[in-house]
């Protein structure tokens, strides 16, 4: 695993027993919302999964989840729009 930082924010798909002991062994702190069919929960660092809640909000807009823009210019006025949209909503 490549990753840096403090936190590893994934989400419910990566939670595995052996990807959070790797996320520990580089130092971070796994922010992973637990599998449904886990028989028991396991915590989660809500403020931080709220980023991940928002970047899954804004992949629900086909534009920015599938990336049709030629310009990085483009691409981040889509994103504009859609964080509008959602804040609107």
């Amino acid at each position: 695993m490549h990753a840096e930082g403090d936190a590893f924010i994934a989400d419910t798909a990566y939670d595995a027993d052996h990807i959070r002991s790797d996320v520990r062994k580089l130092g971070m702190k796994p922010v992973i919302h637990s599998h449904p069919g886990r028989k028991r929960r396991l915590p989660l660092g809500r403020p931080l999964y709220r980023l991940e809640c928002c970047f899954h909000d804004l992949k629900r807009f086909r534009a920015v989840a599938t990336h049709y823009d030629k310009t990085a210019t483009c691409y981040l006025a889509v994103l504009h729009v859609a964080a509008m949209l959602l804040w609107l909503h």
